[in-house]
């Protein structure tokens, strides 16, 4: 956890700094080791939220790319249920960053709670993902003019794709890698359809920018219209090809358009 509560605010972990947790009020911990990031632990093996994960570099690095108000977020749910949010934005989007593997019960779960849940995952953990990944990807076409969409076979063959498979939120997959700078694109799974994944690269910045305060300031496109359209792609080019064609959406979606931001 980055933050807990000391005096009442919102702090990072200090060494011999104690906090109390903004979810449970239980007496929490600072962790200031010299390998991981500094963070704060319930005492013992407790924690109050059974969906939390230890955080990496990787975790630390998504979060911070957004306001510090919107990190670590407790989201509730109606019949009392509490879970904190790693990212929940003003648009109400929830970014989950999924490093390790997640049991699918557990996915669904969370899938169901939040609603409105965007699952940004660390490609890079297991080295043969990125390259079973993309292995499914050479040699494909885009299948709209001026807009790169591809249409790659989820199977099993792929651990990312048996992962995942059956998600139906919004799935990106970061496949940078520790130590080295960041990859510029992420890999947007916008929707599955008879065992075929359909995917764009999305530049790792306009998915921030999507996500960001300004975004909804400046009343440009948010991420729920963006996502409307994706998924109303995926329903065109699976019509038969006599009864729409397909290059009035590149002007719907080019890219350089989602630059705009």
């Amino acid at each position: 956890m980055k933050y807990a509560l000391v005096n009442g605010q919102r702090q990072e972990a200090q060494p011999g700094l104690p906090g109390i947790c903004p979810a449970c009020k239980s007496p929490l911990v600072a962790k200031c080791g010299k390998v991981r990031v500094p963070y704060w632990s319930h005492r013992g093996k407790r924690n109050c939220d059974i969906w939390w994960e230890n955080e990496t570099e990787w975790h630390r690095n998504w979060k911070d790319k957004f306001p510090k108000d919107w990190q670590e977020v407790i989201h509730s749910a109606e019949n009392g249920e509490r879970h904190i949010a790693d990212v929940k934005t003003d648009q109400g989007w929830v970014l989950e960053f999924q490093y390790s593997k997640i049991n699918p019960d557990e996915r669904k779960a969370r899938e169901a709670f939040y609603k409105k849940l965007v699952w940004i995952i660390d490609g890079a953990r297991r080295k043969r993902d990125k390259t079973q990944f993309f292995k499914l990807l050479k040699d494909q076409k885009s299948l709209v003019k001026d807009f790169v969409l591809l249409r790659i076979p989820f199977s099993d063959e792929c651990a990312l794709s048996r992962d995942w498979a059956n998600s139906p939120a919004p799935i990106l997959f970061d496949f940078s890698e520790f130590g080295k700078p960041e990859e510029p694109y992420l890999w947007w799974v916008i929707g599955i359809v008879n065992g075929m994944a359909y995917v764009v690269p999305f530049l790792r910045q306009d998915f921030i920018k999507y996500h960001s305060p300004e975004a909804k300031e400046n009343d440009r496109k948010n991420f729920s219209e963006l996502w409307g359209n994706f998924k109303t792609i995926i329903e065109l080019v699976n019509r038969p090809p006599q009864v729409v064609a397909l290059d009035p959406l590149a002007t719907m979606l080019q890219h350089r358009r989602m630059r705009r931001l």
